[in-house]
């Protein structure tokens, strides 16, 4: 075998000397081989094999984003969810808790929940009639008789998922019962969601304006956070921003961030999640976006709450950002531009991306319908820019088929990456910093390596 290749049918390791599939597994030291320092193996995005190891021990073991505490500001309100392929419910129980319970009745094994949202007081099995109140407490049995003395009612209950944490009402769920916390997994990146949150003059999201979905034909991990492909895929898009600078998403942009001269980065943030960091190219155009703003209704009264509640410095920055850190959470969750995007892996050549547009608390209804207005002119079904993301996607995983040279490169700006004070990893926008921090997590959870490491730790290796 050449030197470095893999052969996929029968794997046969690396130089011939990495252990390969066994009783239909991959070892882990097969796996820690797929992924080197700026290439990865194909089969990472190509084999249904890693595909169930990464449900496994990727989404069935860390922290999953399941729903924001808005979604379910009722008792009795539920949304259904997945962790990796397991049906889970997020409630709000009549007691004002939010629950994660797994959909599964605790008899013989149905669904009790069919309806993807909505609001009950109990869940009710149509397999053979057990009843759940939405604590997930069991009510009754059907034909109670036919159980012994010894059948506890308190004992079937829903099942709930082992942990269940949130972050500013940003809720997530482990089917691991321990593990890191989630403030120890958010690492550098729950100050990102703050961004998003605190862009509200009360400090709060609303996520009840309805969701989209879109299936595409390629591997979950394709959804990373990349800022090399705007100029390419959305050369269309970003010449469009250009052209209408004063209104729309041309206002947030203005000057192209994505050429690769602008004050814009790539950030790993560690554990997996990684920024692409607009930051400072927002706030150098803030008085041609504060302008636009103020004639916005409602635009003037949200600027002057801003500044009445926080420093010169963070009010600049948070009406800049337009509430957007453009974050991605591993290994489910993006945060970017109006929304809150869940990725739900279907099968290694299928993926379900659901979009949740995001509205600001205390704002003007007017600013609220700009922000969906513009989730809709890029993301939506019909729009300018999320179609082209699946289309891509697509033809990504059409040619990774292609195994005669099976590895893909993700060197790009390895050479000029910086650690910055706070320990993320930084290179330039257009570097794939983001796509290394991916495969570091990846390789981690996927042999069960120590997942704590320092930045430089990161940057020199995996």
């Amino acid at each position: 075998m050449a030197n470095g290749a893999i052969a996929m049918n029968g794997f046969t390791g690396l130089d011939g000397g990495v252990g390969g599939v066994l009783n239909g597994r991959y070892s882990e030291e097969a796996l820690n081989a797929m992924v080197e320092r700026g290439r990865v193996h194909s089969a990472v995005y190509t084999d249904p094999v890693i595909f169930e190891i990464e449900l496994e021990r990727i989404f069935h073991r860390t922290w999953i984003y399941i729903g924001h505490a808005s979604e379910v500001a009722n008792a009795g309100d539920f949304r259904l969810r997945n962790i990796g392929r397991q049906p889970v419910i997020l409630v709000r129980g009549n007691d004002g808790v939010v629950r994660v319970l797994m959909n599964r009745c605790r008899h013989r094994g149905a669904v009790v929940c069919e309806v993807e949202a909505g609001r009950e007081k109990v869940f009710r099995c149509w397999f053979h009639g057990w009843t759940y109140d939405n604590t997930g407490r069991l009510l009754s049995v059907t034909a109670p008789e036919g159980y012994g003395e010894d059948f506890s009612v308190e004992e079937h209950s829903l099942t709930p998922a082992p942990r269940v944490e949130s972050y500013r009402d940003f809720i997530f769920a482990s089917l691991a019962s321990d593990g890191p916390s989630l403030r120890e997994h958010l690492a550098l990146a729950a100050p990102m969601i703050d961004l998003m949150i605190d862009a509200s003059p009360e400090r709060q999201i609303e996520v009840d304006a309805g969701a989209h979905k879109t299936i595409y034909k390629g591997n979950w991990k394709l959804v990373g956070m990349d800022g090399y492909h705007p100029n390419f895929v959305h050369a269309s898009v970003v010449a469009m921003w250009q052209r209408k600078a004063d209104a729309g998403m041309g206002a947030t942009h203005r000057s192209d961030p994505f050429d690769g001269k602008a004050p814009t980065y790539t950030r790993d943030l560690g554990n997996g999640h990684a920024m692409l960091d607009l930051r400072a190219h927002r706030l150098l155009h803030y008085p041609q976006y504060s302008k636009f703003l103020a004639g916005v209704p409602g635009g003037k009264e949200y600027m002057d709450a801003m500044f009445a509640r926080d420093s010169e410095e963070r009010a600049r920055l948070l009406l800049a950002i337009a509430g957007d850190p453009h974050t991605g959470i591993f290994p489910n969750m993006q945060i970017i531009h109006n929304q809150i995007r869940i990725i739900n892996p279907l099968a290694v050549g299928e993926t379900e991306v659901v979009m949740f547009p995001v509205l600001l608390k205390g704002v003007s209804p007017q600013i609220n319908a700009l922000r969906l207005r513009q989730h809709e002119s890029f993301y939506g079904p019909a729009a300018s820019g999320s179609p082209d993301d699946a289309e891509i996607f697509e033809r990504a995983q059409r040619g990774m088929m292609a195994q005669v040279n099976p590895w893909i490169d993700i060197s790009r700006g390895l050479a000029r990456e910086t650690v910055d004070s706070d320990g993320a990893i930084v290179g330039n926008v257009t570097d794939e910093v983001p796509q290394r921090a991916q495969m570091r997590q990846w390789v981690r959870l996927m042999t069960g390596a120590e997942s704590s490491k320092s930045a430089a730790a990161r940057a020199s290796g995996y």
